[in-house]
């Protein structure tokens, strides 16, 4: 039976994310897989998010008044559109993917959380005091809230007793973690002047992500006479300078590198030429470069946190946030352990089904029409 779908895409840029790669994959997957259903995509007015699908006959763009960043132009700009629009549209289920989340007056709303950040104790006052209540009101008024994992569920539920949320994981597409070739690889080193072994960490320069922990670590070592390189792969995100001064501080300039404009191509290879993926990260709802790394055959270092225990299990080798001797020795392990890297690689594989963006786009069309009713 078909349904009609509209797909608040309004947040979504060309720069890269998790959030931006799980709609484009899942949602391809799910358009690929039901043709007969018929997908109204929501565009920005600055960027051609429905272009990402083509071609496919059964997707529809509109491009809309708002702008793809700026919550509060964003906000504005849809005061006098969206219920116009929706009930224009005569839609059976419309999807949101950000907040404050848009919610439907004619049809069953569906809303995807990716974490929980701007509600958390750490989170700055006045941001909490604003997001708080619009979160509340968004888990009230969804039919349904997906959660990228089971973390995340449980705290939706904490924060919204009540909450109607299902789990439905992120995923990774095997195809674009696979060896690029030795002749790539060398490229990438060269470009890059890449150390010959090195551990690798993924991530926005952001303070949440926790790399002053890694950069600790790694003078850790250092004071042991032990010279482990340490590349660190992400975009500013605020902390680049705290990050720089505690590599001056330690006296790692030659031990620690900090790569932003990483493009995707040479990221692969990187996963590929890395010892391990360190990731120290102190908060996350997911956690992409973990599954990224399992998709790339990488072991794993990661700080002992619930999602990421939920997410590798048995495929990495944990360490306590705020210890950096222990993050040094799970570096070690590894290091120094070829056996245990390719344990722990091979466990990594194991766990890459559930990331299956097929698999993933068959849930979300059971899920669809439970929520429809078809």
């Amino acid at each position: 039976m078909s349904l009609r779908i509209g797909l608040n895409a309004t947040c979504f840029t060309e720069r890269p994310s998790g959030a931006n790669q799980r709609f484009r994959y899942l949602l391809g997957a799910l358009i690929r897989l039901r043709p007969d259903w018929h997908f109204i995509i929501y565009e920005p007015r600055d960027v051609r998010v429905a272009a990402w699908f083509a071609p496919s006959p059964n997707v529809e763009a509109r491009v809309t008044p708002l702008p793809a960043e700026g919550r509060i132009a964003r906000l504005a700009a849809g005061l006098g559109y969206w219920r116009r629009a929706l009930r224009a549209d005569r839609l059976d289920l419309f999807e949101s993917f950000h907040l404050p989340a848009v919610i439907a007056a004619d049809c069953p709303t569906l809303l995807t959380i990716h974490d929980l950040r701007p509600v958390r104790p750490d989170a700055p006052r006045a941001m909490r005091l604003i997001a708080a209540p619009v979160l509340h009101h968004a888990l009230g008024a969804a039919r349904l809230t997906l959660a990228v994992s089971d973390r995340v569920a449980e705290e939706l539920r904490a924060f919204h007793p009540g909450a109607r949320v299902r789990r439905l994981y992120n995923g990774v597409r095997p195809e674009d973690l696979a060896h690029p070739g030795e002749d790539a690889c060398a490229a990438v080193r060269a470009r890059w002047t890449l150390p010959e072994r090195f551990v690798l960490s993924v991530g926005h320069l952001e303070p949440r992500k926790n790399f002053a922990q890694a950069i600790d670590a790694i003078a850790v070592l250092r004071a042991k006479q032990r010279d482990v390189p340490l590349v660190v792969v992400g975009n500013p995100g605020g902390s680049e300078a705290a990050l720089q001064a505690a590599i001056a501080r330690h006296g790692l300039g030659a031990s620690v590198r900090l790569l932003s404009g990483v493009g995707g191509d040479d990221l692969r290879a990187m996963y590929h030429l890395a010892d391990l993926l360190l990731f120290p990260s102190a908060y996350e709802g997911f956690g992409i470069p973990l599954v990224e790394a399992m998709a790339a055959g990488l072991p794993v270092a990661a700080s002992d946190t619930p999602v990421f225990r939920e997410l590798a299990g048995d495929a990495a080798r944990f360490f306590a946030l705020g210890d950096p001797a222990g993050t040094a020795a799970a570096i070690a392990a590894l290091w120094d352990n070829p056996a245990e890297r390719a344990a722990l690689a091979e466990a990594g594989r194991g766990r890459l089904a559930r990331h299956d963006f097929t698999v993933l786009a068959e849930e979300l069309a059971a899920i669809y029409r439970e929520v429809t009713g078809r």
